[in-house]
């Protein structure tokens, strides 16, 4: 027969390493969100690169839809001087 002494160590290393565990979920879940964010951001610039490098070849009015949603610029003549300070 074998008897088992519990310890009140036993139940702090337990809880410990349950909370560690809790703090490093939630830190590489912010991490995540970090990075989510950055890489949105980016996407966002080199779409409105691309749309005014296409707007410089082509004037479609399906482009300059795309580029309005993207920029909250609703007028052609402001979509026009943004692509020519991006496209420089």
């Amino acid at each position: 027969m074998k008897f088992e002494v519990k310890t009140k160590n036993d139940d702090l290393l337990k809880s410990s390493f349950s909370v560690l565990l809790s703090i490093a979920l939630i830190s590489f879940v912010i991490v995540l969100a970090n990075i989510s964010i950055k890489l949105e951001s980016i996407s966002r610039n080199y779409e409105i690169n691309y749309l005014c490098n296409i707007l410089k070849i082509q004037n479609s009015s399906l482009n300059f839809k795309k580029l309005s949603k993207l920029t909250n610029i609703n007028t052609k003549q402001k979509m026009w001087d943004l692509c020519r300070e991006i496209v420089k």
